[in-house]
């Protein structure tokens, strides 16, 4: 199964989105942390490179609770792999009511044995109830967990 992947560029970086991947947390676009001029559901595309500076947009994708959203630097180009600072620690974080947060780069080991880097960290599931297993889908809002 290949997974679907979306780029917007907006010439300094490109902006990389996989639906597939995305949980719709809302943390791209919601409050007063939000960025709307450049993610916005309710437009098609939905995201617009153009909406703020480079920089603000990366500090945005870093956010993003599901690694659906990366980027590259252009001038760099596609190939060479973002990676956090060498000193970063794994910090982890259990949501109220919902996913365990991994933020740093993490590396996933599935039962198959096929790995998959996510950069940005990682929302893992701890309701039993996503059906993309290991990553949390938001399915915890949808049945109610409840912290015991």
């Amino acid at each position: 199964m290949t997974e679907m992947t979306k780029k917007y560029s907006n010439g300094e970086i490109t902006v990389v989105w996989k639906p597939d991947t995305c949980i719709h947390s809302g943390i791209c676009w919601k409050g007063a942390a939000g960025l709307t001029d450049v993610f916005d559901p309710r437009k098609k595309p939905w995201i617009n490179p153009q909406g703020a500076a480079s920089e603000r947009i990366i500090q945005q994708i870093n956010q993003c609770p599901s690694g659906a959203l990366s980027y590259f630097r252009n001038a760099e180009g596609e190939e060479l792999k973002i990676e956090a600072a060498a000193a970063s620690i794994l910090h982890a974080e259990i949501k109220p009511n919902g996913s365990i947060r991994l933020h740093g780069e993490v590396t996933i080991t599935h039962k198959d044995g096929r790995q998959e880097v996510k950069p940005n960290g990682v929302s893992l599931c701890r309701c039993g109830a996503s059906e993309n297993k290991p990553f949390c889908d938001g399915s915890h809002k949808r049945i109610g967990f409840q912290d015991a």
